[in-house]
């Protein structure tokens, strides 16, 4: 019988945290480059396109989740709580990260949906958000959070 700590410390390896990532980016990419091409396609300034984007995110993010957890016989109101307390610290800092790079690259906002600029822009935010939220999750998977409390309901 293993103890809970051993366990836990057991499951932070990097191909977990990986792995949580990978899933989270999922959800991440989904909203992020729906709510772009959406924005930019209707013409949206910067402002509403990156509240769009982190909204969609957000909400692909969790619905992953959520439905993956669903389908493991929980009832709704559980499986959005785990999903919330699995994301949302993912979710966040891939989500800034996202953002910053698109904000940094000169004229990845004000790239069209025809650009090159536009599409390479958003893989380069996704590649940084994965790189920098890998480690973060790998931290909180060590302490029993965020994707750690997924595995609970396995």
């Amino acid at each position: 019988m293993t103890t809970t700590h051993e366990h836990t410390h057991h499951d932070a390896t990097w191909s977990t945290a990986v792995s949580a990532t990978l899933h989270c980016l999922t959800g991440c990419a989904i909203g992020e480059v729906l709510g772009m091409v959406l924005a930019t396609w209707w013409g949206w300034s910067n402002g509403p396109s990156i509240a769009l984007a982190i909204v969609l995110a957000f909400v692909f993010g969790y619905g992953l989740t959520a439905s993956s957890v669903l389908r493991h016989g929980m009832d709704l109101r559980t499986a959005v709580r785990v999903a919330l307390a699995a994301d949302t610290v993912s979710i966040l800092a891939m989500e800034v990260m996202d953002n910053l790079v698109v904000l940094t690259v000169p004229g990845a906002m004000d790239a069209g949906l025809r650009d090159l600029l536009f599409w390479g822009s958003l893989a380069l935010s996704l590649v940084v958000a994965f790189v920098v939220t890998v480690p973060v999750n790998r931290w909180m998977i060590a302490r029993g959070k965020g994707h750690a409390v997924v595995h609970g309901y396995h």
